[in-house]
């Protein structure tokens, strides 16, 4: 319980931190509401007549699972904490921070949730009133289904932030881990966010639900438009294996890139 203290120590001073910048969190609003509003247009043009469905989703499912997914991709980026692993590496301030009296990655884990913490309601909230006023409401949506892909929605950005530190752990070893950092982006954008898991051939579905794309925009999204009691338990299940998979992953790469400093002679 006292360790937790120090990470919740800096989850709160960030967390204050970005109070002060609540304009600037606000700019990116203008990015947001264009995206969705071509998207908008998009899918109403690909749908054409009422009534047609595309993969199984309605029109207005399609359009509320797209601001959905990039809700959480606005409200969760993860640069701040991809550019400061990066720099701490590579700049050697590592041997510094890895004496501290608390865990590096846990550390940049509790900074990244601090600044979520701040962003993510704001698009919710702006995700919400756009949806309610160019769509409207999304049918059988109520407590249950608010309540369960809210808790999706906070695993799958924790896994995301994982998997971005451990990517961005690679830099003990490569020179640059951004383009690693490119490729992962662009498989979560395009394939868990920007469309979903349906559209895809069938033949590559399955694959899909093995990677962190199931578990950090779809399966949230999914919960939102279309709730099933089912499909929730499937995605929890596989959101907390891939969180315990994502940090024993972090530690373990961590590790071995400590023991490559101390063996190089820091």
């Amino acid at each position: 319980m006292r360790i937790m203290r120090k990470y919740a120590v800096v989850y709160r001073s960030v967390l204050m931190e970005n109070l002060q910048y609540i304009g600037n969190i606000a700019l990116g609003f203008v990015g947001y509401f264009i995206l969705i509003f071509v998207f908008m247009n998009l899918w109403g043009y690909m749908y054409g007549e009422p009534g047609t469905r595309i993969a199984g989703y309605t029109k207005e499912q399609m359009i509320w699972y797209v601001m959905v997914t990039e809700m959480i991709w606005f409200g969760a980026r993860t640069g701040a904490i991809v550019n400061q692993v990066t720099t701490d590496i590579r700049g050697g301030n590592i041997a510094y921070l890895m004496n501290k009296p608390y865990h590096y990655t846990l550390y940049i884990l509790a900074r990244h949730t601090g600044e979520w913490c701040i962003r993510l309601p704001m698009y919710a909230l702006l995700a919400v009133a756009m949806g309610l006023t160019m769509v409207g409401r999304i049918p059988g949506f109520g407590i249950p289904a608010l309540l369960s892909s809210a808790t999706s929605v906070v695993l799958g950005v924790t896994i995301n932030g994982v998997f971005k530190i451990c990517i961005s752990l690679m830099s003990f070893w490569i020179e640059d881990a951004r383009p690693f950092q490119w490729l992962y982006d662009k498989l979560i954008l395009i394939v868990g966010t920007l469309f979903p898991i349906e559209i895809f051939p069938a033949v590559v579905r399955p694959f899909f639900k093995l990677t962190p794309i199931y578990t950090v925009c779809y399966g949230p999204a999914k919960l939102v438009v279309d709730f099933h009691m089912e499909q929730y338990s499937e995605i929890l299940l596989r959101q907390f294996l891939y969180l315990a998979v994502g940090i024993g992953l972090m530690f373990f790469i961590y590790g071995k890139g400590v023991k490559r400093l101390y063996v190089n002679g820091g």
